[in-house]
């Protein structure tokens, strides 16, 4: 993670970057005091702002629109709450609400593993299968490979969920993925490189 006030970040990115980068952290270091105010203009162009990545990270995890939504919502409600009593982010707010995300997404699979899903259930979430245009057999072989794929993801670790989630889920660049994370650029390539090898040779153990 970058630390704005020292020579060698100054050195790393340049003058104007510099500058650019120490406004970005002034203004959302005052967005946040406005926020610890509960400041309604505030709270819903935070909302606005970051409701779309906040819902795309969920999305991504769960495969399924209604409970991304759910997750989204859940975020938001639980900043207000910290705001509220005290605990809310004093910087970085994007970052704290994407591990916020991550947060109750893994809450969501625990209950998930606590109390599966019926059969039938799962049948009927893969009706549309049968009511497509497309041929059934590439459509059920599609299906399968996607089945596959979220059971090895879900034997990654957290990190290494965290940051194919952040870099190709959520589409965040290497520098704001690291600052997400609370790593340097180079940690979060070689995690990355790690996440992949490991998503790879767990899809080739199952197939």
């Amino acid at each position: 993670m970058l630390d704005w006030q020292s020579l060698e970040t100054y050195n790393k990115i340049g003058s104007y970057q510099f500058g650019e980068y120490f406004r970005q952290m002034s203004a959302e270091l005052s967005e946040i005091d406005r926020l610890r105010n509960l400041d309604p203009q505030t709270i819903t162009a935070i909302h606005n702002r970051y409701y779309p990545e906040v819902y795309r990270f969920a999305r991504f995890r769960v495969s399924d629109e209604r409970v991304a939504e759910d997750i989204a919502s859940e975020v938001f409600k639980r900043l207000l709450e910290a705001v509220h009593s005290g605990r809310g982010p004093d910087t970085n707010l994007r970052g704290w609400l994407i591990r916020t995300t991550a947060n109750i997404v893994n809450d969501h699979f625990r209950m998930l593993y606590n109390h599966p899903v019926e059969d039938t259930e799962r049948k009927l979430d893969n009706m549309e299968l049968f009511l497509a245009e497309t041929d059934p057999v590439e459509l059920s072989e599609q299906a399968e490979r996607l089945r596959l794929l979220h059971k090895a993801f879900d034997q990654l670790t957290d990190p290494q969920k965290l940051v194919i989630t952040l870099r190709f889920g959520s589409r965040f660049s290497l520098e704001e993925t690291a600052v997400i994370m609370g790593k340097d650029a180079n940690t979060i390539k070689a995690l990355q490189y790690r996440a992949m090898v490991a998503l790879r040779r767990r899809m080739e153990k199952e197939m």
